[in-house]
């Protein structure tokens, strides 16, 4: 489990427009890492939007933000050209970012048990540090709260 002053895991990933990214690449900037679900689905899309209408607010605190989920390259080109998000959607299919954040975990709905990803954002310091942790987040506030902890 990480923890808050730990080393952020660095991974390599495709964006939304194919090219591969690393959190090297953002070295100086504070992150903002968010772990979702599923690209167009409701939850997802609350959160996705909320950060998308704050993105101003985020870069006055000069924090860049950056969304993960399991969906292929082709499904965040979609949710990103269909609600006009203005940040970078990195794919996980194969879970590396996703297991090595810790955030792949045993979930359960209507009494079925399943794996998936919880929901949860890190805020990275320049320097690569896990500064703020937000675990299973309900989306209700939540862009406003990380906002908050800048």
């Amino acid at each position: 489990m990480l923890s808050v002053g730990d080393k952020a895991p660095i991974f390599k990933l495709k964006d939304d427009s194919g090219e591969e990214v690393s959190l090297e690449d953002f070295k100086g900037k504070t992150v903002v890492l968010y772990f979702y679900p599923k690209d167009d689905t409701p939850g997802c899309t609350t959160e996705a939007c909320g950060f998308r209408d704050e993105k101003k607010s985020f870069a006055g605190k000069k924090a860049v933000i950056v969304g993960v989920s399991a969906d292929p390259v082709e499904a965040h080109v979609k949710f990103k050209k269909k609600y006009g998000l203005p940040f970078q959607l990195l794919s996980d299919p194969e879970k590396k970012a996703i297991e090595a954040y810790g955030v792949w975990k045993e979930k359960s709905m209507y009494g079925r048990k399943y794996m998936g990803i919880e929901r949860t954002t890190f805020v990275i310091a320049g320097d690569g540090r896990i500064q703020r942790i937000f675990p299973k987040v309900s989306v209700t506030g939540h862009v406003a709260e990380v906002l908050g902890s800048l």
